[in-house]
């Protein structure tokens, strides 16, 4: 029996780990499998090894199933979802400049617990979310408080790689790692939870000498 001859990346405990985390094969095939051309056959266990070798090929280096517009990178830190779009990872196009809301005014309080719903759409050319905390003055300019910016992308592409969402059992599908780079407690979990998309988020207060927001985030896909 021969052996074909592959290159194969190395994987740390920790991607390992993630990868058990998220589903293993089953979620990778959910992914790389996503969008299937309709009367596609995959290989069976007795085709040729050339058969066999083209639907690799297509399926991980061609990435020709995966959802339109996504593109699977493996780097050094691990594999990570990536939009074709370049607008689309430039933090400068930020979306708070597209649409803005504002939560009620909590009074004399030094802890503020809003639990209040907030929307915002999302343009096909998305950026960060920008957060401002702010202490409400009645006869002079509000003073900030701090500020923070959410990188929605992980949100985005974890939700888009899925595609039917409802279709899967709940589970981990994602992260936002803490980094130097921006205002994370800690790594932010994103969870398939009842078909639903969310990521809980902790961050601290830039610009300002302590303060921290908490937060959940959910992905609302609208209907065609």
């Amino acid at each position: 029996m021969g052996v074909l001859s592959v290159s194969l990346d190395k994987w740390s405990d920790e991607e390992i780990d993630s990868m058990i985390e998220v589903g293993g094969n089953n979620a990778a095939n959910a992914v790389y499998e996503a969008f299937l051309p309709e009367g596609y056959s995959k290989p069976s266990p007795d085709a040729g090894n050339e058969e066999r070798v083209k639907f690799i090929r297509s399926k991980y280096e061609l990435q020709e199933f995966l959802k339109p517009g996504l593109r699977i990178l493996s780097t050094n830190s691990g594999k990570t979802f990536q939009s074709d779009s370049k607008e689309a990872l430039d933090g400068s196009n930020s979306l708070s400049h597209r649409n803005k809301v504002q939560t009620t005014v909590k009074k004399s309080d030094l802890n503020p617990v809003w639990n209040e719903e907030l929307m915002l759409s999302v343009p096909d050319e998305y950026g960060s979310v920008k957060l401002s905390v702010y202490d409400e003055d009645t006869f002079s300019a509000h003073d900030i408080m701090g500020e923070a910016e959410i990188d929605i992308q992980p949100l985005i592409t974890s939700a888009m790689a899925l595609g039917d969402v409802e279709s899967f059992e709940s589970m981990q599908i994602g992260k936002w790692l803490k980094s130097d780079d921006n205002a994370l407690r800690n790594d932010s979990i994103i969870n398939l939870v009842d078909g639903k998309v969310k990521q809980d988020v902790l961050l601290k207060l830039q610009n300002v000498e302590c303060g921290e927001l908490e937060l959940e985030l959910e992905w609302i896909p609208l209907d065609p």
